[in-house]
């Protein structure tokens, strides 16, 4: 069975730093990565990695975001730098395998102004 268990939301002033975690159990994944949501908005892709190392950022983030992986523990994290108060959201990890996509249950992001 697969699970996806992510840790480190949280509230944190503007421009200050949050590192989002996401542990995989079940399976190896080609490609893991986070999307985002805020209230009333629609899920955002916000990065993804794939197991050969390929990193991808949303041009929103690009810059204060980075995403990395590691292969051998099966977790991918984020590290969110610079944040502002439109980056508050839902954080979601998600893992894709053979085009079938397994979500973590979220962790809240609150950047206060």
């Amino acid at each position: 069975q697969v699970q996806l268990v992510e840790s480190g939301g949280g509230l944190v002033q503007d421009g200050g730093s949050l590192r989002l975690s996401c542990a995989a159990s079940g399976s190896t994944f080609r490609v893991m990565g986070w999307y985002r949501q805020a209230p009333g908005k629609q899920r955002e892709l916000v990065a993804f990695a794939t197991s050969g190392g390929i990193t991808t950022h949303a041009s929103s983030v690009k810059g204060r975001f980075t995403i990395s992986r590691d292969n051998d523990k099966n977790t991918v994290s984020l590290q969110m730098n610079s944040l502002k108060p439109e980056d508050t959201a839902r954080y979601y990890c998600y893992a894709d395998q053979n085009a079938r996509l397994y979500w973590g249950q979220g962790t809240q992001v609150t950047v206060s102004s």
